[in-house]
């Protein structure tokens, strides 16, 4: 069970990986569309998203049983955010419509990225998960 501190921690470094996701996406378009740099993009997520799990291990303090619940509430945020923003505001990201649509591919593959990751990572760390039975 997550203490309320740790809670807010996880909605404030939601807050923080989408703005630095959609600044990306603004400041670097040609990342998420670019034939050579979109395919990075993919794969870069997969280092990206082990690290904000790291991060947010770190900063909230995490044991290994809360790693899935916390990320859980980091990853709904932020994928509340960007829902709401890429249907309502999503000049945010660019004012090109198929960058934007190439940005939420991006994220959503981002977001399965940061989940297996959390995953993998509370497993390492000893948490039930991924089939092994608590004992």
């Amino acid at each position: 069970m997550l203490r309320w501190w740790q809670v807010g921690v996880c909605g404030l470094l939601a807050g923080l990986f989408w703005a630095a996701a959609m600044l990306w996406v603004r400041l670097v378009p040609a990342a998420v569309t670019g034939p050579v740099s979109g395919l990075g993009g993919f794969v870069a997520a997969l280092p990206l998203g082990l690290g904000c799990v790291w991060l947010t291990c770190l900063l909230a303090r995490l044991r290994a049983g809360q790693i899935g619940a916390a990320c859980l509430i980091v990853i709904g945020d932020a994928m509340l955010i960007d829902g709401v923003a890429l249907r309502w505001f999503h000049g945010l990201y660019s004012p090109d419509e198929r960058t934007s649509r190439l940005a939420a591919a991006w994220l959503l593959w981002g977001y399965g990225a940061s989940a297996y990751a959390a995953l993998l990572l509370a497993q390492r760390r000893g948490a039930p998960v991924l089939g092994r039975a608590a004992r």
